[in-house]
């Protein structure tokens, strides 16, 4: 059977942990170009303005042991290539 390819994909679950109202209501993993990052979501409030988002999200990149992963994340991304010393005004 061929493995499933999780790239750019994510899921998220109820948070069956949840002790306080800031803990998040649902928590998951998110593939984005080849880097792994946890996903807390939260439902909006009882009593929120209609117009507010149904979830709201918070991202983290995964530590991976032996690499720093958000370098690794900023190095897959190229942000560095957008940039020279010269446009730097300090």
């Amino acid at each position: 059977m061929a493995e499933f390819d999780k790239t750019n994909r994510g899921s998220i679950w109820k948070n069956d942990k949840k002790e306080k109202d800031t803990h998040p209501d649902f928590t998951g993993s998110l593939n984005v170009d080849g880097v792994e990052y946890w996903v807390s979501a939260w439902k909006r409030k009882e009593g929120a303005h209609a117009k507010a988002p149904a979830l709201s999200f918070s991202i983290k990149v995964k530590e991976e042991k032996g690499v720093d992963a958000p370098k690794k994340a900023a190095k897959q991304t190229n942000y560095d290539d957008d940039m020279d010393g010269d446009s730097i005004p300090f």
